[in-house]
């Protein structure tokens, strides 16, 4: 019995792995953090009975009571996804599964790997319709890439897209896949009308190194990008940096950042009611979006989210909030859960990487309902 996980954004450490009913792991924290949840280990073994692996680690990660309710997915072929009998037991994470076959894939969500993202990007920009901006480097050599949709000209709204500051939020990366594949569809009449209206500037991973080095939370210098949009520094965020140079230069009439939520097992949004400049402009607009999504697809809600911030009181270090103080405009935190939609479940695949992909092709419907109205 062998179990691995030196693989594109593998983490797990072995503890103990002599025997099928007792094999005992540990997540490993981000480099230079105290972060850690994602987890990504193959298991390889030849024992035709039930596997119990105890991550004994999880009462202290980055989100303890995310592990309530939650199911580990686990995959034989690497691209097909499911939910296997996981429970809290004692503080520990107990999986327990019956392999069918010598080998099998065990992560806390489907992953996203660094190869896709790369395919991701070449396949929008051979559909004609993209092009590839190369904005720079990450601390580990990474490209940090952009992809541009739609032709630039005068009275366009800018609507921005980023995902992934997170690297452990890998449904983030799928949402954007999913809007790609829309947005590209030129036989789609919802995309081909918000491509004569505005212009598209998408960051599918905002943390390729952190998502390549199994973090959960952090990128390679232990730093939450999602803390850094007031300050950032080539030296320790530079993925933040190059791409705010790059939205001052260009603008933003909207902004959608996805992420994914350990503990609340629905999709929701969070605004910028909390910025020192929010206005009824800006509030009308978030209602429209809300509202247009709510209608589009049931795997929307807004009972269930983040409490609001007071007025004047917005953490303007993450980027939704500085993107609407800096460009008065929409700007969205958008989150999808890593347990199951509570509203809409599946039992057996609970939310996945398909439902991440068709949310997103599902919110270019709110972005349309909007698009007239950015400015």
């Amino acid at each position: 019995m062998k179990i691995t996980c030196n693989f594109d954004s593998g983490n797990i450490d072995v503890i103990k792995a002599e025997h099928p009913a007792d094999i005992q792991l540990a997540i490993r924290k981000d480099h230079n953090s105290d972060f850690y949840q994602w987890f990504h280990f193959r298991l390889h073994s030849q024992s035709a009975e039930p596997h119990t692996i105890r991550i004994v680690n999880v009462k202290d990660s980055a989100y303890p009571d995310g592990w309530k309710g939650y199911q580990a997915v686990a995959s034989y072929d690497r691209e097909n996804w499911f939910r296997v009998e996981t429970q809290l037991v004692n503080g520990e994470l107990v999986i327990s599964h019956y392999p069918e076959a010598e080998s099998v894939y065990f992560a806390y969500f489907a992953p996203y790997s660094y190869e896709r993202h790369m395919d991701l990007l070449h396949s929008a920009q051979s559909s004609g319709m993209a092009q590839i901006v190369e904005l720079g480097e990450t601390l580990d050599g990474r490209d940090m890439s952009m992809l541009v949709v739609g032709e630039p000209a005068d009275g366009k709204k800018k609507i921005w897209i980023t995902a992934r500051q997170h690297p452990g939020e890998s449904m983030a990366e799928w949402f954007v896949e999913g809007l790609l594949d829309r947005l590209l569809d030129e036989d789609d009449g919802v995309s081909r009308t918000l491509l004569e209206k505005a212009v598209f500037y998408i960051v599918p991973n905002m943390n390729p190194d952190g998502s390549v080095r199994g973090h959960l939370r952090t990128n390679a210098a232990g730093v939450n990008l999602n803390r850094e949009w007031q300050t950032p520094s080539m030296e320790k965020s530079p993925e933040v940096y190059l791409v705010r140079q790059q939205m001052l230069e260009t603008g933003v009439d909207m902004l959608l950042d996805v992420h994914g939520d350990e503990n609340l097992p629905y999709n929701f949004v969070a605004g910028a009611e909390g910025v020192p400049s929010y206005n009824a402009k800006m509030q009308q607009l978030e209602t429209a979006f809300k509202n247009a999504l709510l209608v589009v697809t049931p795997e929307f809600q807004t009972e269930f989210g983040y409490e609001l911030d007071e007025p004047g009181k917005a953490n303007l270090t993450i980027a939704s909030t500085w993107v609407a103080e800096q460009f008065k405009c929409l700007s969205y935190t958008l989150e999808m859960p890593f347990k199951d939609n509570a509203n809409l479940p599946d039992l057996d695949y609970g939310w996945s990487d398909v439902r991440s992909m068709k949310l997103g092709q599902d919110s270019l419907v709110a972005v349309l309902a909007v698009v007239d109205q950015l400015r």
